[in-house]
């Protein structure tokens, strides 16, 4: 069992190192076999395998050097960094030490430590790169909460955008753009590469800078989205948003890409424009319209990434008006009446509501009856809060609608009931409502 143990980890090692190599090792057998009576099967064995390995060679992709750890030149399935920055597979640095080295094998440094960390990156690039080539690499699961950057890391990255920016070869930077998006997405550290190098975002772009935006969908989908893996890293919100590239790609990508792309550009906004500064960059872009149609015509998720952006965005008090001439009122109403993402409409909703041609539109779409009927079935708290929201600055702006209202409320005590058994602003805005409507048609019938 141990020879069998022994001789599968001999053909594993061969199985990524060079042709020469192979060469050097079949010779060696070979020469075992032909010069030396006593040669055993394990030579035959072996023999017959760099033989096989090296036929594979033939066909099979040479992985990039810095796949290859330095200390067996096979490729890494663990790759783990030293003090020294040198990254090496886990099992062979480990045995290094294990033997009494206290060097890097690279370098010759002296190591400070002998601590090894997780290279994520590299690993994933490795995986990618193997899963393309239809190689299979066991190797232990990754730990996205350990690891590090390394600076042959930030090498690799660069190298990918310099692809993006040079590179006329289109199935090239496809490749290129999807290892960049999935790359940001599952390593958080690296998105500050963007905070460091000052035209990087430009050249991860550069391929949507010439023709149509959407000539190649999936590689506008990937990039896209890659800005708003990006996004989120709040050291990076500025430059992304004033690189004069950026905010009208992504508004362009609104109106014109595959739906994950529309919804991630909504997404990248709303993440711009949680800094001040940017909504008014966002805004001049003509970011509402697309937004809103987005809001009309998306599926579920695009829906509310373009709920969340117009409501980001609307925080701005004049940037409501633009909103509501947009259609942001009819959109958000059909789907309250839909009962569609109704939590977040109404929340949406309720901030537009500060505009007078908001409270016009709501009372031609006949605001109040719908309001009055989430608020009678068994919705959220926090619904039910707006929906009385909604109803007190409407009541409040339009002295006409309390008679919608008392109507109502003499037959079914919406209002009251809310009064009693609401939330504590809920209650608040009940009572307000219902002592009004008393006021009102108490003075009606006196004079």
């Amino acid at each position: 069992m141990a020879e069998s143990s022994k001789q599968g980890g001999t053909l594993q090692a061969l199985a990524w190192v060079s042709a020469d190599a192979l060469k050097r090792e079949l010779q060696r057998r070979v020469n075992c076999i032909v010069e030396d009576a006593d040669y055993t099967i394990e030579d035959t064995d072996e023999a017959m395998h760099c033989l096989s390995s090296l036929k594979d060679l033939k066909v099979r992709p040479t992985p990039p050097p810095e796949y290859l750890c330095p200390l067996s030149h096979q490729l890494m399935k663990d790759p783990v960094v030293l003090a020294s920055g040198r990254t090496y597979d886990r099992p062979f640095i480990e045995r290094w030490f294990k033997i009494g080295n206290r060097t890097c094998p690279e370098t010759k440094e002296v190591l400070s430590n002998l601590d090894v960390i997780p290279n994520l990156l590299m690993r994933e690039l490795i995986s990618l790169w193997c899963k393309e080539h239809g190689i299979e690499l066991p190797g232990p699961p990754l730990d996205k909460d350990q690891g590090i950057i390394t600076e042959a890391d930030r090498d690799s990255f660069n190298s990918l955008l310099q692809i993006l920016s040079s590179n006329d070869d289109i199935p090239e930077k496809i490749k290129a753009a999807k290892q960049v998006r999935m790359l940001t997405k599952q390593f958080p550290s690296l998105r500050a590469f963007f905070e460091e190098d000052s035209i990087a975002v430009t050249k991860l772009l550069d391929p949507l800078m010439s023709g149509n935006v959407n000539d190649h969908p999936k590689l506008q989908e990937d990039l896209i989205t890659t800005v708003m893996n990006i996004s989120l890293h709040d050291a990076n919100k500025k430059l992304v948003a004033t690189n004069p590239v950026v905010i009208p790609l992504l508004v362009e990508s609104l109106t014109f890409g595959t739906l994950e792309t529309r919804s991630n550009s909504a997404a990248a906004l709303c993440a711009l424009s949680l800094l001040e500064s940017n909504k008014c960059i966002i805004m001049k872009a003509g970011a509402l319209e697309p937004l809103v149609k987005l809001l009309d015509e998306g599926p579920l998720l695009a829906m509310k990434d373009a709920a969340a952006a117009i409501y980001s965005l609307s925080l701005v008090k004049e940037n409501r008006a633009i909103a509501v001439f947009e259609g942001a009122i009819k959109v958000i109403m059909k789907k309250i009446t839909d009962r569609i993402l109704i939590d977040k409409m109404l929340v949406l909703l309720a901030m537009l509501s500060s505009y007078d041609k908001a409270i016009e539109q709501m009372i031609k779409l006949d605001a109040i009856s719908c309001l009055l009927s989430i608020i009678k079935e068994d919705t959220s708290d926090k619904s039910k809060e707006n929906c009385i929201a909604i109803l007190h600055t409407l009541c409040y702006n339009d002295r006409t609608r309390l008679q919608e209202m008392w109507r109502d409320e003499s037959v079914n005590g919406t209002i009251a009931n809310l009064a009693l058994n609401g939330t504590t602003r809920a209650k608040r805005k009940a009572k307000e409502i219902v002592e009004r409507i008393d006021k009102y048609f108490s003075g009606a019938q006196t004079s």
